[in-house]
């Protein structure tokens, strides 16, 4: 992008290099990479920049079987290992009910009841499970995999822009529903700079919908279920925590692709490659977040998993953006009027530029202001204003605390947002 970069435009300034600012630096940085197409990404103020290509998404099938396969045989080891231990215990006589020597084997089940799955990971499943999608782009020498949830009855499918962007050059999806149905289905409209993408299943009605959570509500610690489709294995349901929030994540687009910034919600619950676009829910079974990408270690061959650092979009930001693919076919992003300056050696983000008449401008924002916070967020770089901003609306009135770099003072300063022309 150059030396400066509009805060309000789709992308921050240039990531600097292979080691983010503030970030764990040398060969063993993570690396983040796009859960769905095998994107390289970033993480952090900066950004740690990840391997161009599609690594994930163009290994070959005999690739991901074996390590699949790796993964199965490890884990069968564990439970052959459990089961001998366990059998010695199961082994010893023990009282029945009756008071006399009896064996597990010759006890009835106990059935689970109604109320035993009540707030469990076990019942967001069974009621979210049915609107989510496995995707699938071929177009002819190459194939992305990825995920979806159902927004509309009709068959409108939220998802990841790098899962299938491939089909604007002519791919072809097939999205394959819970029940075992399967359907064609045409791009509707997408977004590289939020990597954010609505598809649209052909002849298709009644579906189940995705219910909307809302992500401003969100606490770091909540309990979160992600589901998808890692490695084809499709109707995968993990869980965990949110890790942390505001968390800016620049991912690459690959070869020729459009480099995406997100305000990611980050989780530790499992998100492997394949899971791009599915959703990340509460324990309401609510979207609250679109999975997106993940951080992998530094030099890592062939797929790359979880290491518990998982990053989705706001649920927020995507119904918003999704709105506006499915009314006009494109995305507009509110701004503030200034361009960031890449030389800032302090904690925010550095005015290079200001527009004029912008409402930057007219709210008394000058070249070689450093903006320290966004109404109650902290900002310590240009990607954290960037994702701030865009994580608002058009119209919105925003408090930014504003001082000099050789200046301790800091001001709050109200700025309206605008429409990006």
């Amino acid at each position: 992008m150059g030396a400066q970069t509009s805060a309000a435009s789709t992308a921050g300034p240039t990531a600097p290099g292979p080691t983010a600012a503030g970030s764990a630096a040398g060969p063993t940085a993570p690396e983040a990479t796009a859960a769905g197409a095998g994107v390289g990404a970033a993480v952090g103020a900066a950004s740690i920049s990840g391997p161009q290509g599609t690594a994930v998404a163009e290994a070959p099938k005999e690739k991901r079987t074996v390590s699949l396969g790796t993964a199965l045989a490890l884990m069968l080891v564990g439970a052959l290992g459990a089961g001998a231990i366990t059998g010695v215990a199961v082994g010893q006589p023990w009282k029945n009910s009756s008071g006399s020597v009896g064996n597990a084997l010759s006890e009835p089940a106990v059935n689970r009841t109604a109320t035993d799955k009540e707030g469990s990971v076990e019942q967001v499943a069974e009621n979210v499970l049915p609107a989510v999608v496995s995707i699938r782009v071929s177009n002819g020498y190459s194939v992305e995999e990825g995920s979806g949830s159902i927004i509309s009855d009709d068959g409108n499918i939220l998802t990841n822009n790098h899962v299938v962007s491939s089909a604007q050059q002519g791919g072809e999806i097939t999205v394959l529903l819970n029940d075992g149905k399967e359907y064609k289905a045409d791009f509707v409209a997408g977004d590289g700079s939020t990597d954010i993408a609505v598809i649209k299943l052909r002849n298709a009605s009644n579906l189940p919908v995705m219910s909307f959570g809302n992500s401003d509500e969100l606490q770091v610690g909540q309990q979160v279920v992600a589901i998808g489709s890692p490695l084809g294995l499709s109707a995968t349901v993990t869980s965990g925590i949110i890790s942390a929030l505001n968390r800016p994540v620049r991912a690459s687009g690959g070869e020729g692709g459009e480099s995406s910034l997100i305000d990611a919600v980050q989780t530790d619950a499992a998100i492997n490659p394949g899971n791009s676009g599915g959703p990340l829910v509460d324990m309401q079974g609510r979207l609250i977040g679109m999975n997106s990408v993940i951080a992998t270690n530094s030099g890592d061959s062939g797929q790359s998993g979880s290491i518990g650092l998982g990053f989705a979009i706001p649920v927020n930001q995507a119904r918003r953006i999704a709105q506006q693919l499915m009314d006009e076919g494109k995305v507009t992003q509110p701004m503030i009027g200034i361009r960031l300056s890449n030389n800032n050696r302090e904690r925010g983000a550095l005015v290079g530029d200001v527009e004029p008449d912008g409402p930057a401008q007219k709210a008394g924002i000058t070249q070689g202001d450093l903006i320290v916070g966004v109404n109650d967020r902290v900002i310590d770089s240009a990607d954290a204003l960037i994702t701030a901003i865009r994580a608002r609306d058009f119209g919105e009135t925003v408090t930014l605390k504003v001082t000099r770099p050789d200046s301790g003072d800091v001001r709050d300063v109200k700025v309206t947002l605008t429409e990006k022309k």
